[in-house]
C-alpha cells in the first residue's frame, strides 16, 4: 500500500467493525461472568443489548480515532515527500 495515500475509508471501518466484534463478544462474556458477582441480574436478552449499545458507540469511536491518525500519517508522509524533492 502507498504509504502516502494511508488507509482507506472503507478499510479503516472493516479494521474497527472486526475489532469492535471481538470485544463485544469478549465483554459479554465478561458481563455474563462479573455481573453477578455484584448482584446485577439481568436476562441474556438485555445484556445482548447493553453489549449492543456499547459496541455501537466503540464502532464509531474506533472508526473516528482510525480516520484522526490516517489523515495525520498522510499529511505527515506528504510533507516528508515535498521536502525530499
Amino acid at each position: 500500500m502507498d504509504t502516502s495515500k494511508g488507509q482507506s475509508k472503507l478499510e479503516s471501518f472493516k479494521e474497527s467493525f472486526i475489532n469492535i466484534l471481538i470485544g463485544y463478544f469478549t465483554a459479554l462474556i465478561s458481563q455474563l461472568i462479573i455481573f453477578p458477582w455484584f448482584d446485577i441480574e439481568i436476562s441474556l436478552a438485555e445484556n445482548l443489548l447493553i453489549g449492543l449499545y456499547f459496541t455501537l458507540i466503540s464502532l464509531v469511536r474506533g472508526y473516528l480515532i482510525r480516520r484522526y491518525f490516517n489523515k495525520k500519517l498522510t499529511k505527515e508522509n506528504l510533507i516528508k515527500e515535498k521536502n525530499y524533492k
